[in-house]
């Protein structure tokens, strides 16, 4: 079976009325080049380093503007979209990373919270995700008409033992959602998006963001289309935009048969000596 994707690779900003607008132009930009799903970066609705002034724009779930006009623009355009993630209110103190899966007719499907948290230093930058937002715990394969897809978020990349799960549920796609640092891109994201469809035999699609963001982050950019053989089928670069890929969902059952690794794994303990 072959799927047409689209991939929307933006430069998120402070505000979610402005992303709303262009999300929902962009979904149906690519749907009109015959997407039948859609991938959004992490962080579609807003990317904001300045937590009291994004406290400002977050909201719940169900109030959230961002996620209202995704739904409405996939039931308009009659497709499904796996929006990367939004901001949103999770307990009383802190935010949720959330994504989302949503339906043709503009339901949600399947709903995932970021498991894996970014709390670095990389030289001048340091980054404390989890003084914001509270980890999710559940891992998520979501039915399509194509098969199941695994949702991951960002970070969750440096994960294996994630991506693994996810295949053995089921997974032929994972969607990798992100706003990667320059520093950590250029030095890790080809190599790791790249292994993670080698050892798990699944398609992997990272959209991302990109670009000098109005909080004064810079993001890495080259959403990732990778086959489970390992090829980059497309790579958008650094210019955001629409990018749009036909993938072959039977080169898992290839990939898969050629190196059955799911199949090989076996239990064992660790020793010191």
């Amino acid at each position: 079976m072959t799927l047409k994707i689209g991939l929307l690779q933006t430069n998120t900003g402070i505000d979610p009325a402005i992303e709303a607008e262009r999300l929902a132009t962009q979904i149906g930009e690519a749907a009109a080049q015959g997407a039948q799903i859609i991938f959004t970066p992490e962080m579609s609705g807003l990317l904001d380093r300045d937590r009291a002034r994004a406290a400002g724009n977050v909201r719940a779930e169900a109030d959230d503007p961002v996620l209202a006009a995704v739904r409405d623009a996939a039931a308009r355009h009659q497709v499904w979209v796996q929006l990367g993630s939004l901001a949103l209110r999770g307990s009383a103190e802190k935010f949720v990373n959330r994504g989302f899966l949503i339906r043709p007719d503009g339901s949600i499907a399947a709903r995932y919270a970021k498991i894996h948290l970014f709390d670095v230093a990389l030289g001048t930058e340091s980054w404390r995700e989890s003084a914001a937002y509270e980890a999710g715990e559940e891992a998520v394969v979501a039915t399509t008409p194509w098969g199941p897809l695994g949702l991951t978020i960002c970070y969750d990349l440096r994960f294996p033992a994630l991506h693994r799960a996810l295949a053995e549920a089921g997974a032929q796609i994972i969607a990798v959602p992100a706003a990667f640092t320059r520093p950590t891109g250029q030095a890790h994201w080809h190599v790791l998006l790249r292994a993670r469809a080698i050892e798990t035999g699944c398609w992997v699609v990272a959209a991302a963001q990109t670009g000098e963001h109005q909080d004064g982050r810079a993001t890495y950019g080259h959403s990732l289309v990778i086959a489970p053989w390992g090829e980059v089928v497309l790579d958008m670069g650094e210019a955001p935009g629409i990018g749009i890929a036909s993938i072959d969902l039977a080169a898992v059952a290839t990939a898969r048969g050629k190196v059955p690794a799911l199949e090989h794994a076996r239990p064992f303990r660790v020793v010191t000596a």
